[in-house]
């Protein structure tokens, strides 16, 4: 089975489900999304849409309600296609314990949704985390899917890896292999089983290659939609993982048995 364990709700549903199949797709990871790029018909109102994410990733917006909102978007897609489609849901940053806890039971589990991500700290937000690793501990040891690309420093990427270390029983996936701190990312977490990489948004095929070649069960191909192509993506890694049992695992295998799907 081919899953693409990240992307997010593409409007229309169409669009998304015909991505899917040009990419022979045939589960994804569904992330909800408070902005929708792919609407835009123009590059001014492209970049209203970047300025609106830039504005989350930075910490200068943490809507609250447009979480909720985008909750019962994710929820209302997953529930049209349960075959196609598993969730993961979003959370506010900076939530006390029992308000993560709250939140988890009102807005994850009653969705059944399997994780909580795209959780997307500013640098220097990483340790408003923490909070967030004892709830979902005490849920189950929900995965946890945080952005690890800009703005977040290699300093921020080591402060979540210092949460994971002591939170290890909750499996934790490094969006976007880390960003440009690729290199350092994949030396930090040798030892730290439960740590995922995410290998979307990587600007070189020298990330992915290396990535793989170093944790093969611990590498998500995902394509991270509407930013990039499923195809595409899927396209990178066949291009670069001659073991075809490998690529196979990358490709589906391992997040089937991560969320056991």
């Amino acid at each position: 089975m081919i899953i693409d364990s990240h992307a997010h709700v593409i409007l229309p549903q169409e669009r998304q489900l015909e991505m899917m199949k040009q990419a022979g797709v045939d589960r994804t990871i569904l992330f909800a999304t408070t902005i929708h790029p792919e609407t835009a018909q123009n590059l001014d109102e492209f970049a209203v849409e970047l300025k609106n994410l830039y504005d989350i990733l930075n910490g200068r917006n943490n809507p609250v309600q447009a979480r909720i909102d985008s909750s019962i978007e994710l929820a209302q897609t997953v529930k049209s296609d349960p075959e196609k489609y598993v969730g993961f849901g979003p959370i506010p940053l900076g939530l006390s314990y029992e308000e993560n806890l709250e939140w988890i039971s009102q807005y994850i589990l009653a969705n059944h949704f399997k994780g909580i991500g795209e959780l997307a700290p500013g640098t220097g937000q990483v340790g408003k985390l923490e909070p967030l690793f004892r709830a979902s501990h005490e849920a189950g040891d929900l995965p946890l899917w945080v952005h690890a690309f800009f703005p977040l420093s290699f300093a921020d990427i080591r402060e979540l890896l210092g949460l994971a270390q002591a939170y290890p029983t909750i499996p934790l996936i490094v969006g976007h292999l880390g960003g440009i701190n690729w290199l350092d990312t994949l030396k930090a977490v040798r030892d730290l089983p439960q740590v995922y990489l995410d290998l979307s948004a990587t600007f070189t095929t020298m990330a992915p290659s290396f990535a793989i070649q170093e944790y093969p069960e611990r590498t998500l191909f995902s394509s991270d939609a509407p930013y990039a192509s499923p195809l595409a993506a899927r396209t990178v890694l066949e291009q670069i993982v001659p073991d075809k049992q490998v690529l196979q695992e990358v490709l589906g295998g391992n997040i089937a048995r991560l969320l056991n799907i």
